[in-house]
């Protein structure tokens, strides 16, 4: 049975996925991942103000436990989706077009568009070991158990501890400008693929996809470069 078929089965579609259903949803897929990276980052971004902001933060959304799971399964699944229908994509195109092109244009929207697939599975692989991390506590126990004044989880030390170690801090820059390189094309692509662009407009489209994926890798990618600064500290004891 064509693969495909087994995929539109398994998520709940009949017969083969078409080209257009799966334009759809890596589209909205997209739009649902790319607007959480962003909430997460301003999330994260409290860092700057303080262990209190940071940890009453964290504390707020794990006394919703059911909305915070349910949230990180959809987002989860959606991940998957969107992966999933971009490897297909892919493999449409390049059966439509076995022989490559004669010139290849080496600009950066054509390297983002590129190493969709790459980039979409190494985040996928991030998204994994950041659950562990930050989430489950798997690969620093002794991080994550740590407590603040008040007996609630101190998020702030963790993070900034965690970051203080080059090879974790590195790992995550890494993923992050991976990230970026995903979403400049992204969220461009988006607009084309749910019909939304214009012809007058497609610059600015290009342009504002580039600048949403800058912000986001410049500012996820700020907190782990000020705790290797000791810019960030955490807190005493």
């Amino acid at each position: 049975m064509p693969t495909e078929v087994l995929v539109s089965r398994q998520i709940g579609l009949p017969g083969p996925l078409t080209t257009v259903s799966l334009k759809g949803a890596v589209g909205l897929t997209g739009a649902l991942l790319a607007g959480f990276v962003f909430a997460h980052m301003a999330g994260n971004l409290q860092i700057y103000l303080g262990a209190e902001a940071l940890n009453g933060y964290a504390a707020q959304l794990k006394s919703m436990p059911a909305v915070l799971w349910s949230a990180r399964l959809v987002l989860l699944s959606a991940l998957l989706v969107h992966l999933i229908g971009i490897v297909l994509l892919t493999r449409r195109n390049q059966a439509a077009r076995p022989i490559p092109y004669s010139k290849t244009d080496t600009g950066p929207a054509s390297l983002a568009s590129r190493t969709m697939v790459p980039t979409g599975v190494i985040i996928l692989a991030f998204v994994i070991y950041h659950l562990l991390h930050f989430t489950l506590g798997v690969t620093d126990p002794s991080a994550f158990a740590l407590q603040d004044g008040t007996g609630r989880h101190d998020v702030y030390s963790m993070v900034i501890r965690s970051f203080q170690q080059p090879a974790v801090a590195g790992g995550y820059i890494v993923a992050m400008c991976l990230l970026g390189l995903h979403l400049a094309h992204g969220i461009a692509s988006l607009f084309q693929t749910l019909g939304w662009r214009r012809p007058n407009l497609g610059e600015t489209i290009d342009l504002c996809g580039r600048t949403l994926a800058l912000v986001i890798v410049l500012g996820n990618v700020s907190i782990p470069l000020a705790c290797l600064v000791r810019f960030l500290e955490p807190m005493a004891g």
